[in-house]
C-alpha cells in the first residue's frame, strides 16, 4: 500500500509545536479523531502510549513511525508531521525526533500492516526526501512532497 493512499492533507502538519513525546501522541490522537470518522481520541492515545511501552517507534536519524492497531473502519490511516523543535522519543540512537509518520491500522490487518509499515520505513530512509520533508514550510508543501516522492 502506497503512502498516498493512506494520507490526506488534513492529516499533514509542517512545523508543529510539541513539548514531549506524550504530548505529541496526544496531539496526534486528536488530529486523527478530528478528521477520521469513528476514531476516539482518548482510546487512540491509550493505544499509542501502550504501543510505545513495547519499544520506541523512533527509528533513528530524527525519525519516528508511531503506529498501533485500532478500530479504523477497515482502513489504514496515516499522518505526516514535522516539528519546529525536535523532541526526545527514546530512539535507539538517542537523537531527538523532528519527522514523524504515524499509522493506524485495522485491528485484524496483519500482512497489510507490515507491508505499509515497511513502505513507510523505506521512504524514510531516502536522505534526499527526508531533507525536503524537513524543509517544508507549509502543510500543503509537506503533503505534496511526501505523496509525490513516494508514489513510484
Amino acid at each position: 500500500m502506497q503512502i498516498k493512499s493512506i494520507l490526506t492533507q488534513d492529516r499533514t502538519r509542517a512545523k508543529w509545536n510539541s513539548t514531549s513525546k506524550k504530548k505529541l501522541l496526544e496531539q496526534l490522537s486528536y488530529l486523527f479523531a478530528q478528521y477520521c470518522e469513528g476514531i476516539d481520541a482518548d482510546e487512540l492515545f491509550t493505544n499509542l502510549v501502550e504501543r510505545e511501552k513495547l519499544g520506541s517507534t523512533g527509528i533513528g536519524e530524527g525519525i519516528a513511525i508511531p503506529h498501533c492497531r485500532c478500530n479504523t473502519g477497515g482502513e489504514t490511516l496515516g499522518a505526516c508531521i514535522t516539528l519546529d523543535d525536535p523532541i526526545d522519543f527514546d530512539s535507539a540512537d538517542s537523537r531527538p525526533v523532528d519527522l514523524l509518520f504515524a499509522m493506524l491500522v485495522p485491528e485484524n490487518a496483519e500482512a497489510e500492516h507490515l507491508e505499509t509499515l515497511a513502505n513507510v520505513a523505506e521512504a524514510m530512509q531516502k536522505a534526499e526526501l527526508v531533507k525536503h520533508l524537513r524543509e517544508a514550510s507549509s502543510d500543503e508543501q509537506l503533503f505534496q512532497l511526501i505523496t509525490q516522492q513516494t508514489s513510484h
